[in-house]
């Protein structure tokens, strides 16, 4: 969350050591650069990296993601270190972008075609992936992200949502690539974040629906007011009534924050 990359040095005996902060090799911990425009809290934070000999030079490189949905790279030199400075990954259309935030990088021969592809989830949901069309041994050259499998229906906040209503991940997902079958094909893991919706007890799914439209009525109301007030009065008052509001809706809904794994068998 904070930017940094943290990394387990493996011992002799199959242990590790301590996390620690990786650093490069100028001795400074690796943190994504900010450009022009950029804001740490958004373009350096959620970090996830991947690593791969990303240029073929026989060194391991870092791939990583971030909270807007760009990528970068962290040259390797060998022995586990890495030149301080990321370099922002870019297709011919711009900087390489996921559809949505927090790119989560799976760098992988995808098309079998000898170089190395980014496939990425998104806290959009669905699966993305950008094809390198360099070829084999040649510095990546990346296409812009297209989707693999598609992001789930939007559905509207408050509707009744079950287990078996599920057909496929929803939102903010993270993958894993590998030939989970042993048939020679890669296949994807998919982990989703889903918000569970049903009718509080002794409620039928008409009544929730009624009721929560009278909330958002009053929800709605509350948010402009606050938005509307200009003195320090009116809106600790407005803001007092938002937070007295929210907790309402556990009258008439019940709702399960959870998430599940799904697997798509490439045919």
């Amino acid at each position: 969350m904070a930017g940094l990359f943290q990394v387990l040095w493996g011992k002799p005996d199959g242990t590790f050591r301590a996390a620690e902060e990786l650093k490069g090799t100028d001795g400074q911990p690796l943190v994504i650069p900010l450009g022009p425009g950029e804001d740490a809290w958004i373009d350096c934070i959620c970090t996830r990296p991947t690593a791969i000999d990303w240029d073929a030079d026989g060194h391991l490189d870092l791939v990583v993601g971030n909270f807007t949905g760009t990528f970068y790279l962290f040259k390797g030199e060998g022995k586990g270190r890495f030149l301080p400075k990321g370099e922002l990954i870019e297709t011919d259309d711009g900087p390489l972008k996921i559809s949505g935030h927090h790119s989560d990088p799976f760098v992988v021969d995808w098309d079998n075609d000898g170089d190395l592809d980014v496939l990425s989830g998104s806290s959009e949901g669905g699966v993305q992936w950008a094809e390198n069309v360099a070829g084999r041994g040649a510095a990546p050259k990346l296409k812009p992200f297209q989707s693999l499998i598609e992001k789930a229906e939007t559905r509207e906040y408050g509707r009744v949502l079950a287990e078996a209503d599920l057909t496929g991940p929803v939102m903010s997902t993270r993958i894993w690539v590998d030939d989970l079958n042993g048939d020679g094909k890669l296949d994807i893991l998919v982990g989703d974040l889903v918000t569970l919706v049903a009718p509080a007890k002794g409620l039928s799914e008409a009544e929730l629906k009624e009721k929560y439209a009278a909330w958002q009525k009053e929800w709605d109301a509350a948010v402009a007011k606050l938005n509307a007030a200009t003195d320090a009065a009116a809106k600790q008052a407005a803001n007092q009534r938002v937070q007295d509001l929210w907790p309402e809706r556990n009258k008439f809904l019940q709702e399960e924050m959870t998430g599940f794994v799904w697997l798509y068998l490439q045919k």
